[in-house]
């Protein structure tokens, strides 16, 4: 699994503007030079959060970008979905619509499996757990395993 920039500014975006206290509208100015992340990217990825109704822009003088919905209804499966598409594809399809030939036909299930780990993991955390930095059990159970920090 590789986690696109795409999905990473995302989701520092959304984090920052949960964090918020005030919950006003942010510029995309602003997001960008507290995370570190380019301008002309950060707004196509706005536009993809837009799109898939995370996100909304308020236009004018404190005008800015804010959350559309609540950030605990906001999981990170749907901001990777927003910006990048399934969880898991094959050749650009999803795992169920991939075909093989009968000796290869296994692998399939593999594509189904690891998507439904990425599920259990990724649409348990949302916005607003993230902005807190309190995650839920089913995810710092998995971090507390020291063989999950080795690189292998």
């Amino acid at each position: 699994m590789r986690v696109s920039a795409k999905s990473d500014y995302a989701l520092r975006a959304l984090i920052e503007m949960a964090a918020r206290a005030d919950a006003k509208p942010v510029s995309a100015e602003e997001l960008g030079k507290s995370q570190d992340i380019p301008h002309g990217f950060l707004q196509a990825i706005l536009a993809d959060l837009r799109k898939a109704g995370v996100v909304v822009s308020q236009r004018g003088q404190s005008g800015g970008w804010r959350l559309a919905r609540d950030p605990g209804e906001v999981s990170v499966a749907d901001v990777i979905r927003a910006v990048d598409g399934p969880l898991v594809s094959v050749y650009g399809l999803r795992p169920e619509a991939v075909s093989y030939n009968a000796s290869a036909e296994v692998l399939q299930h593999v594509w189904i499996a690891a998507r439904h780990s990425l599920r259990d993991v990724f649409e348990q955390v949302s916005i607003a757990q993230l902005a807190s930095q309190e995650l839920p059990e089913a995810v710092t159970s998995r971090t507390a395993d020291e063989d999950a920090w080795q690189p292998h």
